[in-house]
């Protein structure tokens, strides 16, 4: 899953930034998602360790019936390059962070970048280590939309590109759905952010 709705007034790259803490309609569709998922007969949920995730993950456990262990993990925090461009407006990012640049045009070949291998072979590791742990039983990893998306790049097989890591988006609030055979991803299904009543 990726984390809900971020309270964000001046559009900011928040990256490891602390002080983001969901918004009112992040808090509703994270309540949402801990309702949608009730009788999944869900067992633990993992999360990144920074707090838009953490938050996330804490409303998904108030809604299930029997709470379950909440797990900081560190493979799915947001991507490293999170750090070089948090805190400047998105509009400013490529005037005030010019490497920038060299990141969308070759991801890791500078220091303090993940290549998409990088990025995504850490929530690949996450889950195959779940399905090896604890096979047959449902756990929730909440993360980021790069390390997600590099992810679900890896389990398709498809090119590690710039183009295609963004081709297939994960939203707020939605989550890839793997049923994962000892470390062979048997399918993926994409479950876009539950429906809020207006």
């Amino acid at each position: 899953m990726r984390h809900a709705d971020v309270e964000n007034p001046n559009r900011v790259l928040y990256g490891y930034l602390p002080g983001f803490p969901l918004s009112a309609l992040g808090r509703s569709q994270a309540i949402a998602v801990g309702q949608s998922l009730a009788n999944s007969g869900l067992r633990r949920i993992l999360h990144s360790p920074l707090d838009r995730t953490r938050e996330t993950a804490e409303l998904v456990n108030g809604q299930l019936p029997t709470p379950v262990p909440l797990i900081p993990e560190p493979d799915l925090r947001e991507a490293e390059i999170g750090r070089y461009l948090q805190g400047v407006p998105y509009w400013q990012i490529p005037i005030r962070r010019p490497r920038w640049f060299m990141h969308k045009l070759r991801r890791g070949s500078m220091t303090g970048d993940e290549t998409i291998e990088q990025l995504g072979g850490r929530v690949r590791r996450v889950v195959q280590r779940l399905a090896r742990e604890h096979p047959g039983e449902v756990s929730l990893c909440v993360s980021h939309a790069d390390p997600i998306q590099a992810a679900w790049l890896l389990f398709d097989g498809r090119p590690q590109t710039e183009r295609e890591m963004y081709r297939k988006s994960v939203q707020r609030a939605a989550m890839l759905e793997l049923d994962v055979d000892a470390d062979r991803v048997v399918s993926i299904r994409y479950l876009p952010a539950p429906k809020l009543p207006s």
